[in-house]
């Protein structure tokens, strides 16, 4: 999938700003048809909130940085398995600067969370490839810690502006996706002239080598930007985490049956754990801790016990 030339941070690169670029589209035709009805929607327009919206963009810019000098470091596994790392960071940063307070079995299912993922995603012991787990250099741990507290900020930053007011959802992923663009076409510009123009324009390059393998990643990427978005505005970056973490362990059930995937046995107990987690997080406290009987006895009752007593006697 794509041109073999190309350095693989570059195209997964250019394949975020394609799925940008695809969810400033829909963004603008839903805002476009929401428009066209009576009342319009309310569209926020000064200053003072717009100056708001490219923060999350530079931080996801970092990020993305971030996440490729990771790659530097660490193995593919090693890296999969710190990124959980931003489950637990999303908790810690959902209590600190959203103020939303997390009952003591809450905290205890977002670890468990963490560590159900972790465990589905550690291969069988006696692999090769479990020798090189965590043996990266010190950079690459710091790094990947790094890498899931800026995931982390950027999913509250964006909560917080989805709920600052009443706008169009619409309107506020127009001007988030907007800011987005920008910041990554002046990514791509920078690059070329760093580069010297070797390899041309960065448009020049853009489509290059792609399949329709390629573009259906773009599209699922564009998708999965939009559902992220609702989520932030009408539910929190909790519901965010268990969905993208149950979405990982429901593609590696269907891996088994399309792609004749072996399950292990950390699969099956990863899955357990999540699912528990997900039953404690969102399940009333009566249901998961058993209560004790306080109710009254039964006067009638106690008459009866009485009334036997005596005729014992």
């Amino acid at each position: 999938m794509g041109n073999t030339s190309m350095t693989m941070p570059l195209f997964l690169f250019l394949l975020k700003c394609l799925s940008i670029n695809l969810q400033l589209l829909v963004s603008s035709c839903l805002l476009w048809r929401e428009c066209q009805k009576s009342p319009l929607p309310k569209m926020t327009t000064d200053w003072k909130t717009i100056r708001l919206f490219p923060i999350p963009s530079i931080i996801y810019l970092i990020h993305n940085n971030v996440q490729f000098a990771t790659l530097i470091y660490v193995d593919t596994s090693t890296y999969q398995i710190m990124g959980n790392l931003k489950i637990v960071t999303t908790g810690i940063l959902f209590r600190l600067f959203l103020r939303k307070k997390l009952s003591n079995l809450q905290w205890m299912a977002i670890v468990l969370l963490a560590v159900g993922t972790t465990t589905s995603q550690v291969k069988g012991c006696g692999e090769a490839s479990c020798d090189s787990l965590f043996s990266a250099p010190i950079q690459g741990y710091m790094l990947g810690i790094l890498s899931a507290c800026l995931s982390a900020l950027a999913g509250i930053y964006t909560e917080f502006l989805m709920k600052k007011n009443n706008d169009s959802l619409y309107w506020q992923n127009v001007q988030l996706y907007t800011f987005g663009v920008i910041f990554n076409l002046a990514r791509l510009v920078l690059d070329d002239f760093r580069g010297g123009f070797e390899k041309g324009p960065w448009w020049q390059r853009l489509f290059n080598g792609y399949t329709i393998t390629t573009w259906m990643v773009v599209l699922n990427l564009g998708c999965s930007g939009l559902l992220v978005s609702w989520l932030m505005k009408y539910a929190d970056n909790i519901v965010k985490v268990y969905s993208t973490s149950m979405a990982m362990l429901l593609t590696m059930v269907l891996s088994v049956f399309l792609f004749s995937f072996r399950p292990t046995l950390q699969l099956f107990l990863g899955i357990i754990v999540c699912m528990m987690s997900l039953h404690m997080y969102f399940a009333p406290p009566g249901m998961l801790v058993d209560q004790p009987s306080t109710g009254k006895a039964d006067p009638e009752s106690l008459v009866d016990v009485s009334i036997e007593r005596r005729t014992d006697s």
